[in-house]
């Protein structure tokens, strides 16, 4: 499907810069998923394994819906078995790419790791993605976004001041942390690969990739323009002019001129009385210059304010739910979100001009096991045979 807002047509053909690209993504939660999804939309030919004994998935979507499989060919396969491994091992044999979620030791204890891969396939880039990395001390933990987060000092440092930690969605560990760190790790190594012709392991964990994320706050710390405080300082709610604001109809604007000529053009339209203007970054002057900017904000409508400050650049915004930014005028010129389905969803990202974005189509549209397998190599007899003996679940 293609970037269209109406979602018209479905198409199974592999366009943009990874076409030709067979990636093995280990079924899992969260970040590998949305990791394998953004692959698929680049161009790559993903196969995702699914255990053929699994149950109903946390979140369980109607499959419409389920982002996690869309782009992908579904195979359901037994690994505990040795002819389900064995498989295993032989669609790796031609793949560029297997990416995994697990904890650390559960593709070893497959015999599914990656020493054992790379002797089927020197080439291979075996992505891993773990919450606390391959070792130490917590790397066989459980966790979640927020857990990662507490470890990296981050969740501390999101909310207001006086106020607990805030969770930022999943965005920051799961997704940034995660998803992201793993892309580009794996096409570093593709890269790396085409100088080489060697493959190798990518060791991506989410505690240390949301940590990366914050290197530009280490920084600010050290130099000691920030403090380990949360609500104190600049992009954390501490500064008036980079904050959000309840309007006259309970709804919300987001303030964010931090820079001298932006701010100016916000006092001058808000208004706001001149000697803030001079002593933006005078903090004694926070907590009044917060109050004045409140009061004035209470006075009108949202959309209001939105259409005073409209044509200019005092980086004032509406806070639009993530309903209302669907039908946002910007967001529809840039389709910036897309028909799937019966739903709408962010359009994949980036861009490759001039080519068409690529929408992964449902799992149904990738083609049965069975013709997918055939790709890999595989003849009707043995696909059969794999699946009478229950090595292939439905």
């Amino acid at each position: 499907m293609t970037g269209s807002p109406t979602g018209a047509g479905v198409s199974t053909e592999r366009t943009g810069p990874l076409a030709g690209l067979k990636v093995i993504e280990m079924a899992g939660l969260g970040p590998v998923p949305l990791a394998a999804l953004m692959l698929s939309e680049m161009g790559a030919e993903v196969l995702r394994i699914e255990r053929a004994d699994a149950g109903q998935r946390f979140l369980s979507l109607p499959e419409e819906y389920d982002l996690d499989r869309h782009g992908r060919s579904i195979l359901k396969l037994d690994l505990k078995r040795a002819a389900g491994a064995e498989l295993l091992l032989r669609l790796a044999a031609s793949a560029d790419l297997l990416v995994e979620g697990f904890r650390p030791g559960v593709m070893e204890r497959l015999g599914l790791g990656p020493d054992v891969l790379f002797e089927r396939n020197p080439g291979l880039i075996y992505g891993r993605l773990t919450g606390f990395g391959q070792d130490g001390p917590l790397s066989g933990r459980a966790g979640h976004d927020i857990t990662y987060l507490a470890y990296t000092g981050l969740l501390h440092a999101i909310g207001r001041k006086d106020a607990p930690p805030v969770p930022p969605l999943n965005l920051v560990a799961d997704q940034g942390g995660g998803a992201m760190m793993l892309i580009a790790g794996v096409l570093a190594a593709l890269f790396q690969r085409s100088l080489t012709g060697k493959g190798q392991v990518v060791d991506a964990s989410m505690i240390e990739g949301a940590s990366m994320l914050a290197a530009p706050i280490h920084s600010y710390m050290a130099a000691g323009l920030w403090s380990d405080r949360r609500g104190e300082n600049l992009l954390d709610s501490g500064a008036p002019f980079y904050d959000t604001y309840e309007t006259a109809d309970s709804r919300h604007i987001a303030v964010g001129c931090l820079e001298p000529r932006f701010f100016a053009e916000f006092a001058r339209l808000l208004p706001l009385a001149g000697h803030f203007v001079g002593g933006q970054y005078d903090r004694s002057s926070w907590p009044a210059m917060r109050a004045a900017i409140a009061g004035r904000v209470k006075e009108k409508t949202r959309d209001e304010w939105v259409g005073l400050f409209a044509a200019t650049d005092a980086c004032v915004a509406p806070v639009l739910s993530m309903v209302e930014a669907r039908s946002h005028p910007h967001n529809r010129a840039r389709q910036s979100f897309v028909k799937s389905g019966r739903f709408e969803r962010p359009a994949p990202a980036p861009r490759f001009p001039p080519g068409p974005r690529v929408l992964a189509a449902t799992p149904a549209a990738g083609g049965a096991p069975a013709s997918m397998l055939a790709r890999f190599g595989l003849s009707e007899e043995e696909i059969g045979a794999l699946a009478e003996t229950g090595v292939l679940g439905r």
